[in-house]
Formats: structure tokens, sequence, C-alpha cells
């Protein structure tokens, strides 16, 4: 008995202590996070003031929305940016297939991939910025080797800005995705690539017939978080264009904290979020729901 009740002190006092750790995180999520998202159900119902009266304008935010062809631009884009999951996951997939040897110096090319994904998007946009500025490396480079005579807007042209922001996102994120297959490659049985290459399989049918149909639950896996993420972005739009040239970048998350923070329209702002917040669900369903058809189990 004696023993039985050390063994649960030592595990109330090792849950404490792992609480403890969590706490800050915690506290960050539920102050920054939490309260916000449960806070905004009940404000998208109002025509909230910070200086005068709050009044209770019911499904008003709502239908302005539904009429308000800015929303629908920006909803337009941000489905737009939904575009570069098929590219990122292809791409993410061929590069986790050419780390995944045993090779001198593959670890350090692993980590370069990685290195965008731990830097900031806002330094990211910067550097970005400069490169497909007028006079940065991108242009001088393609009018040094005579592709073009005139510099190319980037980012300021209606026709490319947003899919030069969709690239920025994409060469970002793609480190990220290429570790998860990495690590969806590696844990490949190897008595299954052995029995299929005693079938006769070389090395290429084998990565077909094997080790890809297997990568099914990551390729679920990266494809919905890629989906939320694009649907989502804002700060490469934030720091590169705030939704310029004629709206042509702008995106939800931007318009929503333009009108919260610009115009303070707090009580639009929150119902914008309700509604792009359907759908994110919607597209995630529809992922959810052929990932599941597809196989998301190991052996699907």
């Amino acid at each position: 008995m004696k023993s039985k009740s050390k063994s649960n002190k030592k595990k109330l006092r090792d849950t404490l202590i792992a609480y403890a750790f969590m706490a800050p995180a915690l506290i960050l999520l539920i102050v920054f996070v939490f309260y916000p998202i449960i806070y905004s159900f009940p404000l998208a119902f109002f025509d909230y003031s910070i200086v005068g009266k709050t009044k209770f304008v019911g499904w008003a935010n709502f239908s302005r929305a539904i009429h308000d062809k800015e929303f629908w631009i920006a909803v337009k884009n941000s489905i737009t940016f939904v575009l570069v999951v098929p590219p990122i996951q292809i791409l993410a997939i061929l590069l986790a297939i050419l780390v995944n040897k045993e090779l001198p110096g593959m670890k350090f090319f692993r980590a370069l991939f990685y290195i965008p994904v731990v830097t900031s998007m806002v330094a990211v946009s910067i550097t970005w910025g400069w490169i497909f500025s007028p006079d940065g490396v991108l242009n001088t480079l393609l009018m040094n080797i005579g592709f073009i005579k005139d510099p190319i807007m980037w980012l300021a042209s209606p026709n490319l800005a947003l899919f030069s922001l969709m690239f920025i996102t994409m060469w970002q994120g793609l480190g990220y995705f290429m570790m998860i297959y990495l690590a969806g490659l590696q844990s490949v049985p190897k008595d299954m690539e052995e029995a299929a290459m005693i079938d006769g399989a070389n090395k290429v049918q084998t990565l077909f017939k094997v080790k890809i149909p297997l990568l099914k639950p990551y390729v679920w896996l990266c494809t919905l978080m890629s989906i939320l993420s694009a649907v989502g972005v804002f700060d490469v739009v934030y720091v590169l264009t705030n939704g310029g040239p004629n709206n042509a970048t702008l995106v939800t998350n931007l318009y929503s904290f333009q009108k919260a923070f610009t115009d303070f329209s707090f009580g639009y702002s929150a119902a914008i979020g309700l509604l792009v917040s359907i759908v994110t669900t919607a597209l995630s369903t529809v992922v959810f729901v052929y990932g599941k058809k597809g196989g998301m189990s190991y052996y699907g």
C-alpha cells in the first residue's frame, strides 16, 4: 500500500511539474487565442464602439458582408491561394525523396531546406521584397541574360502580385512539409521494400508502388495544414502589398484586420472572421472526407 501511495504521489508531482512548464504557453494561448475566438462569436452580432454605445444589430453584419464586393474579392483571393497546395506537396515529396539518402553532407542540406521554416515570415517577406523590387536581384538577372528588356513589376502588377506572394509562401513552407514526408519515408518498413525487390521491382517501381502509397496519411495531413495556412495567409500580404494594387492581393484575414483596426468596425470584422471560418471548415471537411476515402490509416 505504501509503495502504491508513493507511486501516486510521484505521478501527481510529475503531472504538476508538467503543467507548471506548460503554464506560460497555456496562459498566452488563453489570453491571445482562445479568449478572442470565443469573444468574437457574440461580437459579430453587435455594432461595437470603443467610445460610443455598443448596439445589438443581429444579422446586419453578415448581411453587409454578403453584399460587400471587397469581401468577395478577398474570399476569391484567399481561395486562389489554395492553388499553391498541389505544387508544394509534390515538390515537398520530391525533395523528401532526394534527401532521403545516406550521403555525406545530407544532414546539412536537410537543415538548409528547413531554415526558411524557422525564419520569421516578416524577415522572409522583406528579403523577397528586395528580390522582387524593380531594381532587385531577379529583374537584374533576367535583364543581364537578355530575357527581358524592362523590369517586371512583380509586386505592383495586378496580374502578378498575388502569384508572387503565393510563390513566397510556397518557398517558405516547402522545408516544413519536406520534413514530414521525410519522416514518412523513413518509417516505411524495410521488409516491404525488400519483398518488392525480391519480386522483381526496381527502385523506381518500389518508390511509386510501395513508398508513395504508404505516404497517404502524410499527404492528407500536409494537404489539410497547407490549405489552412493558405486560406489564413496574412503577414506576407500585409508586409509587401497591404492588399494592393487595386485589391489584387486583398485576402480575408487582411480585410478583417483592416475593418477592425483601420475602420474600427469590430463587429463587422468579427462577422467576416466567422464567415471565413465557415469557408475554412468546408475546405477542411472536403480534404478530410477525401482523405478518409483515400486511406488515412497507415496501410490504407
